[in-house]
């Protein structure tokens, strides 16, 4: 059966790019990209089908599932951690209670999910160091929190329901396309912009806050590889730890003086995203996503650094 699959919150970091990543996939007629209040980007509606849905509103949801024939479902429409602390109860209305309704339509329409979380699902208790697939999680922000509950939802509705819902718990995500927007990582993409344009930062975590990241085609790539998985090979289904490298904001820089050595970095530490941060893990064991569906990354750190430089510069000088 040809897929035909629908991705939420295609407007955002991920989704902005995960959607012509698919259409080059499974052919641009076969992925509909569905935004909520930020306009899609003009690209995704020009070379395939788009629209509009509050996940929100489960008869809205369900209407497009039927109206464009969806048997697999992206669902990446969410509020990310730092804007989460400033509105508490929009994350969880639009964490938990869209993403329990894309789960009860599933339960009806029988399509298969992809459900992301995130390293926000641990916490200050949780093994910092390696963290393991399975351990304790008790995060303190209202993100994490909302991403340990969708963890369990996913593993509550394949087991009751039989709903083939997988995930990955994504670390930072590194991109030169699309803006951050409003994470706790973001300084890691923020850094290039203001690198190449101004040649200074001034980062709001701690020169040492030490965080997993990945770079964007990766993070694409396992996406799509564990949504392609042999069902029967996976132990987990869900929730899967990757990464690619875990550096801290100093690091960072020393990295992209190679490139622009009259670089500086200031700090000027946001209380709210630090403390965020230090409840986070330094570095994640991923084997079980190894193991278990041949995960591994494209791009380590030094890889990384030289194409968002190259790649970066261009758009930004391209834009000028």
């Amino acid at each position: 059966m040809a897929k035909r699959i629908l991705v939420t919150g295609a407007a955002g970091q991920i989704g902005s790019e995960l959607v012509p990543f698919l259409r080059n996939i499974y052919g641009n007629d076969n992925v509909v990209a569905c935004g909520h209040n930020k306009p899609l980007p003009v690209e995704i509606v020009n070379t395939g089908p788009s629209d509009y849905v509050d996940v929100r509103n489960v008869a809205e949801f369900a209407e497009k599932i039927k109206k464009y024939d969806i048997n697999m479902v992206y669902h990446l429409a969410a509020i990310l951690s730092a804007s989460g602390e400033k509105n508490p109860q929009l994350a969880w209305d639009i964490n938990i209670n869209g993403l329990y309704n894309v789960l009860e339509v599933a339960r009806e329409y029988h399509y298969g999910i992809f459900i992301p979380s995130s390293i926000a699902a641990f916490g200050p208790n949780t093994p910092k160091v390696n963290t393991p697939q399975d351990t304790i999680q008790r995060p303190t922000s209202m993100y994490g929190i909302t991403k340990v509950a969708g963890e369990l939802l996913a593993d509550y509705y394949w087991k009751k329901y039989g709903v083939d819902a997988r995930g990955v718990r994504y670390p930072g995500i590194i991109s030169y396309v699309t803006p951050p927007g409003g994470g706790t990582t973001d300084y890691a993409v923020e850094i290039f912009y203001e690198a190449i344009l101004h040649k200074r930062y001034t980062c709001f975590l701690k020169h040492d806050t030490m965080l997993d990241m990945m770079y964007m085609p990766d993070a694409l790539k396992a996406s799509v590889q564990l949504m392609e998985a042999d069902p029967y090979k996976l132990k987990h289904r869900n929730a899967f730890n990757v990464t690619s490298f875990s550096i801290n904001p100093s690091m960072l820089a020393e990295e992209i003086k190679k490139y622009i050595p009259e670089f500086v970095i200031d700090y000027e530490i946001d209380p709210v995203r630090q403390g965020i941060a230090d409840s986070w893990p330094d570095s994640m064991d991923d084997s079980c996503a190894r193991q278990e569906w041949g995960w591994k990354p494209d791009y380590d750190f030094p890889a990384m650094v030289k194409d968002m430089i190259e790649k970066l510069s261009a758009k930004l000088l391209k834009d000028k």
